[in-house]
């Protein structure tokens, strides 16, 4: 590694966490207070037509068993419901309802808030490197499956 990126890994971790953290406290700010950073991991799954228990799990690398437990959590919460899978007869889809899709888009303005600061200390050719460098580390569709 270059001398000169020896400390990105902890600043890229630090960044990120900030990140999470903004958007965490702007989103319990709007109230949504029963939620945690994970569940913002689910709905970013769920929010484009909804996803299997076995989708849910594979998404958040963690077991089936700890995928449902979560979908009961949200259902009992009113973010998200069961409804029948449209090609699968034994599956149920994991859906948003409308307080799931509200906290999506506050989430999304939270997110936009905690990087305003950021945005403003950057040019547009700053913020095209950073993009095209991150995208390098990035894996498409990790944290919000590509549509």
């Amino acid at each position: 590694m270059h001398d000169d990126l020896r400390d990105l890994p902890v600043l890229l971790l630090s960044a990120a966490r900030a990140l999470v953290d903004g958007i965490d406290a702007d989103v319990r700010a709007s109230g949504f207070t029963d939620l945690r950073p994970a569940h913002g991991f689910a709905f970013a799954r769920l929010s484009g037509g909804g996803a299997t228990a076995t989708d849910l799990a594979e998404h958040l690398e963690i077991t089936k068993q700890a995928a449902s437990q979560m979908a009961e959590e949200l259902i009992r919460k009113g973010y998200v419901e069961r409804r029948p899978h449209p090609t699968d007869a034994r599956a149920r889809l994991l859906v948003l309802t409308e307080k799931g899709h509200a906290c999506t888009r506050a989430a999304d303005r939270a997110a936009a808030r905690t990087l305003a600061p950021l945005a403003a200390t950057l040019t547009p050719g700053e913020a095209a490197a950073l993009r095209r460098a991150l995208t390098h580390l990035a894996t498409p569709g990790r944290i919000r499956p590509l549509w």
